[in-house]
């Protein structure tokens, strides 16, 4: 990993609490860092999630994982739905509303880097808009 400057750092942490600050005013709940870590997985990897594949790709506890789910499912963000070959294996999937939840995310991160990219003129900002809306 290359180093960055101080600067840099400074900069990059700056829009993440700008980011984390913009999701926790947007309508809708705010996420824990566990739970946002949960929903980007089970939206952007293409595999079948189980509680067991999430614990181990995460590098979490089962019951952490299962209290994370079962409040990402509460509020729509997920889905658990057996599996029709074996019963006994559940699987997570992703939601319409979890997506919308990303959108509003992606969106932001994409709004801002493109302030970024005005505002410094850095090449490796580029972050096109239409990205955010792959969620959706």
């Amino acid at each position: 990993m290359a180093s960055i400057t101080e600067n840099e750092s400074r900069q990059a942490l700056d829009l993440w609490r700008n980011i984390t600050s913009q999701t926790i005013h947007s309508d809708g709940p705010d996420l824990t860092a566990r739970q946002t870590a949960l929903l980007l997985t089970i939206h952007l990897d293409e595999e079948k999630h189980t509680v067991r594949g999430l614990s181990k790709r995460l590098g979490l506890q089962k019951p952490a994982i299962v209290r994370a789910l079962d409040s990402l499912q509460a509020l729509n963000l997920i889905r658990r739905v057996r599996d029709p070959n074996d019963g006994r294996n559940i699987f997570i999937e992703p939601t319409n509303n979890g997506a919308q939840k990303l959108g509003q995310i992606a969106s932001s991160i994409a709004q801002k880097l493109t302030s970024l990219h005005v505002l410094y003129g850095a090449n490796d900002l580029d972050f096109p808009l239409e990205a955010a809306n792959s969620f959706n």
